[in-house]
């Protein structure tokens, strides 16, 4: 597996299909966090920004290949394998952008609350930031394992099956994202950090679940 995420990760750096994602990242934080503002508004905004992000990571992820090379790879380790060395390579990518995410909020954000009158503990605000980062990107890959192939084939379901579940799943208060995400602007209003635990759990099975159903259905489609 070693082998397959490294295979997978030089295709996606020597591909250059990582730029836009990464772009659009990078505007994101530009617009929504500013120098002065609220510790835990901004990771909230860059944990946000990481859903839809992920999905394309994921997407490109798993179609970055041509037909005859995926071919040779399935050949040698298995489709199921193959696909989920493509899924893991997109959720790393999703956690690198997470972190320097959170990087920067630490940087140029104001330790205090929504007010500015309440102190913000700076560590455990980032590790807040972060568990809620990591949750939307989880919950990014599972979004993008099952917009696309095997689960999808046609781009045309795909790309706006994937953008419009990421939008829902931002806005809607029973997902996992949401909840983390919530978590960290209701608790700026107090200056509280709400640790996103239950969140964070709820993306990890839910990613779990909807890679193997893509890898599954690798195998038998290929």
């Amino acid at each position: 597996m070693i082998a397959l995420l490294r295979y997978q990760a030089a295709l996606l750096a020597g591909s250059y299909r990582w730029l836009p994602p990464v772009i659009c990242y990078a505007a994101f934080l530009a617009i929504g966090v500013q120098s002065g503002d609220p510790i835990l508004d901004a990771f909230g905004w860059a944990a946000g920004g990481l859903l839809p992000v992920a999905v394309w990571l994921t997407r490109v992820c798993v179609t970055n290949e041509p037909p005859a090379a995926r071919a040779c790879a399935a050949a040698a380790a298995g489709p199921g394998r193959v696909h989920l060395a493509g899924v893991l390579t997109a959720a790393g990518a999703g956690l690198l952008l997470a972190l320097l995410g959170a990087a920067l909020v630490v940087l140029v954000s104001d330790p205090r609350s929504a007010d500015h009158h309440v102190d913000v503990p700076v560590l455990p605000a980032a590790g807040a930031g972060l568990l809620a980062a990591l949750a939307c990107v989880l919950m990014g890959t599972a979004i993008g394992a099952l917009c696309n192939r095997p689960v999808l084939r046609s781009p045309g379901w795909g790309i706006p099956a994937g953008l419009t579940a990421a939008l829902l799943l931002l806005v809607v208060g029973a997902s996992p994202a949401n909840a983390a995400v919530s978590g960290l602007v209701t608790g700026s209003a107090h200056g509280t950090i709400s640790t996103p635990w239950l969140p964070l759990a709820a993306t990890v099975l839910i990613a779990s679940a909807a890679t193997a159903v893509a890898c599954g259905l690798s195998s038998r489609r290929s």
